[in-house]
């Protein structure tokens, strides 16, 4: 269905585009996120080194945001937009592959794969999800289907507590092959919900087509380079899970237990507070009849992010950590929406694909770089990893304000 008769029906497609999306990222999040909880502990279990794990682990983090500036590019360049996000889909083999593995070093090669095979479709999935949101709104579309997204993630580590528990053996080797084989379901489900979208919208850039607009040019905007700038300062002081969780365990404040618990929180605030800052989003386009609109939601992240430190590193009790995890949740969930709704609105459809490439690396080596940083500056002392977020998210609030200058002045109607 390559040409679309009406805007009506261009919607009701459009919705059922997103839902499927949804129902791909959802047992995707099955895969990946539950084999992700355990791969750490099976690589241990195949002769790996702590060294090793971290190393496997960095490198398909690395290439995970690295590859995308290639496959965006490429993707816009070839309009060749499902066969990448087909490969990269196709790619998610590699997990339940791992049930056959008896080696790490194998394994380690499957893991990585993993990792490639999501920055080959990142930047394409998202530009083709991004045509059919204009037609529901881009907040509300990325939010739910970042709802259903962290549904998949909340899941995923059930299956293999699902395996341990009814295993006699427990963790055993043979337990955690069990577990990834059991994950070739939630793959053929997955690759069929993404042949029946292919088969439905062959041609994304059609559906956008028939959505009334003001005429795109054919290059990034300003406005896009001053919303990657802020997104990677903001980051920057963003506390991730790993250290808070970390120093819950260190200071003896919440059990292993307890950690993953008030994660599947974080993970459940995360998908409630998508839909919510997707709404939100849309209500500042439509209330300033402008696609820069819902830039002016932005203002939410450096603000909870600063907040996430004080609360729990500060405060050594239960609830200071269940309230962190909730505040993480929400920049997590703020992040996942607006960044993916506002590259949609941002960029022209030439160089969406492109355009998600970039920011997702720059993006990715913001996360790396305050991981990093903030790991070291734990061992020195709390107070300093404070500091780090503290005038990261400062620095961010003049990013905000210049990046909100700027689509003011692309909109003179916004003042």
């Amino acid at each position: 269905m390559g040409r679309f008769t009406s805007e009506q029906t261009g919607k009701k497609l459009a919705i059922e585009i997103i839902i499927i999306f949804g129902i791909v990222s959802l047992f995707g999040d099955i895969m990946y996120e539950g084999a992700r909880a355990v791969n750490g502990p099976y690589l241990k279990t195949l002769g790996a080194s702590a060294a090793l794990v971290g190393l496997i682990a960095g490198i398909g983090e690395f290439l995970g945001y690295i590859v995308r500036l290639a496959s965006g590019y490429f993707a816009d360049k070839t309009k060749a937009y499902w066969f990448f996000a087909i490969l990269g889909y196709s790619l998610l083999a590699s997990v339940p592959l791992l049930a056959l593995t008896g080696v790490w070093q194998v394994a380690a090669l499957f893991m990585v794969l993993e990792r490639f095979g999501k920055a080959l479709r990142a930047p394409a999935k998202d530009t083709i999800l991004s045509t059919a949101t204009k037609h529901v709104g881009t907040g509300f579309g990325f939010g739910l289907h970042e709802a259903m997204d962290q549904l998949g993630a909340l899941l995923g580590p059930l299956v293999f507590t699902a395996v341990f528990a009814f295993s006699r053996k427990g963790t055993d080797l043979a337990s955690y092959q069990a577990g990834y084989a059991w994950l070739w379901i939630p793959f053929i489900i997955l690759m069929l919900s993404l042949l029946y979208a292919f088969i439905r919208v062959p041609n994304p850039e059609a559906l956008e087509a028939i959505v009334p607009k003001k005429a795109e040019g054919d290059v990034l905007s300003k406005t896009f380079w001053l919303y990657t700038a802020f997104s990677f300062i903001t980051t920057l002081g963003f506390v991730g899970w790993p250290i808070l969780s970390y120093h819950y365990a260190a200071k003896g404040i919440l059990s292993g237990a307890e950690i993953a618990l008030f994660y599947a929180i974080a993970m459940g605030v995360d998908g409630l507070i998508a839909v919510a800052i997707g709404l939100l989003y849309d209500h500042f386009k439509k209330q300033k009849d402008s696609e820069h609109g819902g830039l002016m939601t932005l203002a939410i992240i450096p603000v909870v992010s600063l907040l996430i430190p004080l609360v729990g590193f500060a405060l050594p009790s239960k609830g200071a950590a269940v309230l962190a995890a909730i505040l993480w949740g929400v920049v997590m969930g703020t992040h996942e929406t607006i960044m993916k709704s506002a590259i949609a609105d941002i960029t022209p459809i030439k160089k969406r694909g492109t355009g998600y490439g970039i920011f997702n690396t720059a993006y990715g080596l913001a996360l790396f770089v305050s991981s990093s940083l903030m790991g070291l500056l734990y061992d020195l002392g709390i107070i300093y990893v404070i500091v780090l977020a503290l005038v990261a998210e400062l620095l961010a609030i003049p990013s905000f304000l210049i990046l909100r200058k700027e689509a003011l002045s692309k909109a003179p109607h916004l003042k």
